[in-house]
């Protein structure tokens, strides 16, 4: 081997035994796969899915291309289609046929995503059904919650929530995810599942979700932008980490079982720190101003779409997540198959 030059001399690589070169281990795609620390599976990922009222509906979300508004027997198609790609698990997304200032849809006992978990768990029982518990998706105002005097109430709005998990565990579902950032609402969610002999359903709380500008797509999907103000009040700040653990560890000691960061890749380094701080099992929403960004540049041919959809993954992943809602969870577990 020939000397090779560096700023300090000639230095004799095979005269030098202490000499690490680094490289060797990347060299090929065998020695890479051998000593790769982080590995993507499509048992990481959760698969969000938004259901409307109707029969035969798959309707695009002009924001989000290849993400659908669908109806019942279209949902029923993607969970056959997600089980078989070996992905364990759906969110649940409702948008009602009608909205009301209370949000009454979300805990009708007949509602959209009521019915959703009772047809997948006939059609593909095998398949984790977890629903998201918030009100925004089905209150005339857009909000999360109650509003009185033009300021959204905590108390009121917690009690409805509950009542919203609630009739999700009695239609069969298998995981509630509140995601509204309210005080309290963890514990008031345990207390009436357990009430009620619902011991044995898990709560994945949204623990530390902030005010992002990263939501924008998918109120246009579920049909939630607020008709005034914004959700500041209890959403988090995004220049706050401490506080993240402040909230988790609070949603900890209510009962949560699996704790969420969201967004993800604007919050890799509070992942990290909950992860580090708790070690809980930690979920990451990849959002969809996340996904609609790296779309319409791979649709603009300025990035290559795969290459960049796995290294956002595989970062959320290697921060901590043990588990990563994401709209990309098809296309992924596809490639990594």
């Amino acid at each position: 081997m020939q000397n090779e030059k560096s700023t300090l001399g000639y230095i004799s690589y095979t005269e030098t035994e202490s000499f690490k070169r680094l490289r060797r281990l990347r060299m090929t795609e065998a020695f890479r796969s051998m000593v790769r620390e982080t590995e993507l599976t499509p048992k990481d990922f959760i698969y969000p899915l938004f259901v409307v009222p109707g029969t035969h509906v798959r309707k695009e979300v002009k924001s989000m291309p290849g993400v659908f508004q669908l109806s019942i027997d279209e949902t029923l198609r993607e969970c056959v289609d997600v089980k078989t790609l070996g992905i364990p698990s759906v969110i649940l997304f409702g948008i009602p046929e009608h909205k009301d200032e209370v949000g009454s849809g979300a805990y009708d006992e007949n509602g959209i995503v009521q019915s959703a978990i009772r047809a997948i768990k006939k059609e593909v029982p095998e398949l984790v059904v977890i629903t998201d518990v918030c009100l925004c998706e089905y209150t005339s105002h857009g909000h999360c919650g109650i509003v009185r005097d033009n300021q959204i109430v905590n108390d009121e709005s917690i009690e409805l929530l509950a009542k919203e998990a609630l009739t999700h565990a009695q239609a069969g579902a298998d995981m509630v995810a509140p995601s509204d950032m309210f005080d309290g609402r963890v514990q008031a969610i345990r207390r009436v599942l357990d009430q009620n002999a619902f011991h044995n359903i898990p709560i994945m709380s949204y623990a530390a979700k902030y005010a992002s500008g990263f939501y924008g797509p998918f109120r246009d999907a579920a049909e939630s932008t607020p008709k005034f103000g914004d959700r500041r009040s209890h959403q988090m700040d995004p220049a706050n980490s401490d506080e993240a653990l402040r909230e988790v560890e609070q949603d900890i000691h209510e009962g949560a079982d699996i704790v969420m960061v969201k967004p993800a890749l604007s919050y890799l380094d509070v992942i990290r720190r909950v992860k580090d701080r708790f070690a809980m099992p930690t979920a990451a929403y990849n959002v969809s101003g996340e996904y609609s960004m790296i779309k319409a540049a791979a649709r603009n041919g300025w990035i290559d779409e795969q290459r960049v959809m796995t290294e956002v993954l595989t970062s959320i992943k290697r921060a901590g997540a043990d588990l990563i809602l994401t709209y990309f969870a098809k296309d992924a577990a596809k490639l990594l198959r």
